[in-house]
């Protein structure tokens, strides 16, 4: 009999078996309509070390690797609906931006943008990707579904980012800076007002879709400095939760929150979120789409916060809250061991995907920040013998802090074979 692994592979093998994995990942990772792409660094395939030049020939090199993973499996660039964008230094952007728009010659993803403390190989540019997959996989039948990709007037443009990309039951919001729309410029006053911003923009591109707010089922939180969440907490907390209905069930989205050495425009603070869309986008029939249920659920086997729930599925996938490496015996981050921090992360995972009947080879990315990028080797060591039988996709940044002195901070995605039931 075959199980939802199973099934996840037959449809994975014609792709995987044609791209060139490195030991701890695999490059893209499909289930139901989308594609998860690992973190490309700038390295040349044919002699796997980082490209020489500038900026730009990094920059440049990422976004052909990119692309080289995309056509690989049928698709083109143009089928991409979210990109993010890791800088050693911010100050890089406008270098980075100058190639990255010949990638995009029609419509933008939504974009995410970070400087970050270091990358692996020391590289001064990385790039990840999401791309939509309208022929689904196995089983599904090839659906030609169309991608939305809409900006509205009551939040800030971006030239080289498109507010919201729709695709099948997700919408995928572009990151939000505490941008006044009216004037470009940021807004006035401390964090608590950019935080405010931050969460008004991404409610006004929900209202220009007629999507409520609480449709929200993961958030992203990037800060300047970790020591500003508890004001920024403070602001969330008269956003979440939005509707009647959900302050009934105490709804809160999955979280993470991530340091950022920088943000563009010298923001504090950034947010992007991904969306339910139980209308999903045509031509899908009215009775696949609508009325679809949001689950968030959390178990007593792993940390709870206050602010994030651990696991809220939707459609065909779960997105898991970020995951310290805190005891659960003493609510304490574990010993300064990286090995025994990674695999406290790693447990914390298991629970969680265990306790909603899944198993870690149905996750499809995760997301892992070090406190010292040099500490991957010994990640690596503890990280592989929890994907017994295949790796996902993965990305890994190195943060100048995670919160308790944590030297190491994962999230994930995983696959959700049953979805989600209709509202009866």
């Amino acid at each position: 009999m075959e199980t939802r692994l199973d099934h996840r592979r037959s449809a994975c093998s014609n792709f995987i078996n044609k791209v060139r994995s490195r030991p701890a990942y695999t490059q893209s990772v499909a289930f139901s309509h989308y594609n998860n792409i690992s973190a490309q660094l700038p390295i040349v395939p044919d002699s796997g070390i980082l490209i020489g030049g500038d900026i730009k020939a990094q920059a440049r090199q990422c976004l052909h690797n990119i692309k080289g993973i995309v056509e690989s499996i049928g698709h083109t660039m143009d089928d991409l609906v979210k990109v993010t964008l890791f800088l050693q230094d911010i100050g890089d952007l406008d270098a980075v931006n100058s190639v990255y728009r010949d990638f995009f010659p029609h419509v933008m993803p939504t974009r995410t943008v970070l400087a970050v403390a270091a990358l692996p190989l020391g590289a001064r540019v990385q790039m990840d990707a999401l791309l939509s997959n309208g022929e689904g996989t196995f089983p599904q039948a090839p659906c030609p579904l169309v991608k939305l990709s809409r900006s509205s007037e009551r939040a800030p443009h971006d030239p080289l980012s498109t507010q919201s990309v729709a695709f099948s039951h997700y919408n995928n919001i572009g990151a939000q800076l505490p941008l006044d729309p009216a004037s470009g410029a940021l807004v006035a006053g401390g964090i608590r007002e950019q935080a405010a911003q931050c969460l008004s923009n991404i409610k006004a591109v929900l209202e220009h879709i007629d999507v409520p707010f609480d449709d929200i089922v993961k958030v992203t939180i990037y800060l300047t400095q970790l020591a500003d969440l508890e004001a920024v907490d403070e602001i969330y907390r008269t956003f979440f939760p939005d509707s009647a209905i959900a302050r009934a069930v105490a709804y809160l989205p999955a979280r993470s929150v991530i340091a950022a050495s920088a943000l563009p425009l010298g923001a504090r603070v950034q947010m992007d979120a991904v969306i339910s869309h139980g209308d999903g986008t045509p031509p899908q029939l009215v009775e696949d789409r609508h009325n679809l249920v949001i689950r968030a659920r959390n178990t007593d086997k792993a940390p709870r916060t206050a602010l994030s729930t651990q696991s809220v599925a939707f459609s065909h996938y779960n997105h898991i809250a970020g995951q310290l490496p805190i005891d659960m015996s003493t609510g304490k981050v574990l010993t300064d061991c990286v090995r025994e921090q990674t695999a406290q992360c790693l447990t914390h995972i298991k629970a969680i995907v265990e306790s909603i009947g899944h198993v870690m080879d149905d996750i499809v990315k995760v997301n892992i920040q070090l406190a010292n990028i040099e500490d991957l080797a010994e990640v690596d060591a503890v990280y592989t013998r929890y994907f017994p039988d295949y790796l996902p996709a993965r990305t890994v940044i190195g943060v100048s802090e995670l919160p308790a002195g944590a030297r190491i901070q994962m999230d994930a995605v995983m696959s959700n074979a049953e979805s989600t039931p209709p509202l009866i």
